[in-house]
This record gives structure tokens, sequence and C-alpha cells, in this order.
């Protein structure tokens, strides 16, 4: 693996967890928004990764496979809505937009859910600051070996 392929695969992993932070931060900030743009109450966003695509030629990859191959790091493929949980119905007849039996209709938002969730992307972004903090003193290291 090249040492210039490394940092891009750290440097990729740590993108994309900053960007599934950042999706948490949005569900975190409308726990209790009962009102979007189109009138239904806000529904949590997931993200989605996956391998970054290899541009090589069939060739090429095939000669891959019979050696190690690093990959080429980590992409968002995508942000999906959870449709699977249903809205948090609570009682409340004086709220603006409770229906015609007093129930409002809030985000599927689950704080600790969200929590654990910035945890672990916390946890995945220092992993890969750590793996690219030992791939630059690798590459100082080497820098080193001809000035003794």
């Amino acid at each position: 693996m090249a040492l210039f392929q490394a940092f891009n695969i750290s440097a990729s992993g740590m993108t994309a967890e900053r960007f599934r932070t950042d999706i948490i931060a949005e569900n975190v900030a409308n726990v209790n928004t009962t009102r979007t743009e189109d009138g239904s109450p806000y529904r949590r966003k997931i993200v989605t990764f996956a391998e970054k695509d290899d541009t090589a030629s069939f060739k090429d990859t095939l000669a891959r496979t019979s050696k190690y191959y690093g990959g080429n790091g980590v992409k968002v493929t995508k942000v999906l809505e959870d449709e699977e949980t249903d809205y948090n119905m609570e009682y409340d007849p004086s709220h603006p937009d409770a229906d015609e039996n007093g129930y409002v209709s809030y985000p599927n938002v689950n704080i600790v859910t969200e929590m654990t969730n910035l945890i672990d992307a916390s946890r995945g972004y220092e992993a890969n600051v750590t793996a690219f903090n030992s791939m630059k003193a690798i590459a100082q290291a080497g820098l080193q070996v001809g000035k003794q």
C-alpha cells in the first residue's frame, strides 16, 4: 500500500465520520420539530457508508485479487430518512399541530440513540486520526534513516 494511499484512506474516513456527526447534530437539533416545510414532523436521518469506487481497469482489478489490497477508503453513499420508526405521539390538545384527537406527532428521534451514534462516530474519527498519525510517524522515521 502506498504511503499517500494510506493518508487518503484515513482522510476519507475522517471526512465521512464528520459528515455523520453533522447529521446526528441535525437530528438532535430537530428533536421537537413538529412541522417541516412539507407540513409533516421531522424524520430522523441515517448516513450510509460504502467503500470508494475503484476506477482501475478489469485487468488491474483481477491482478490485485491475488495479493493484499488495502482499499480506497470510504464514502457517504446516501442519507436516508428513517421510515421504519414511528413518530412519537404525545397528548397535547393545546399544541397548534395537534390532530383532531389532541395528539401531536413528534419526530422519531431518540436522544439516547443519537448520543450512542455520536460516540460511535467520534470513536471512528479518532481511529482514523490515530491511523493517520501512525503513518505520518512511519514516514518521518523513514526520512530520518539516511541522516544517521
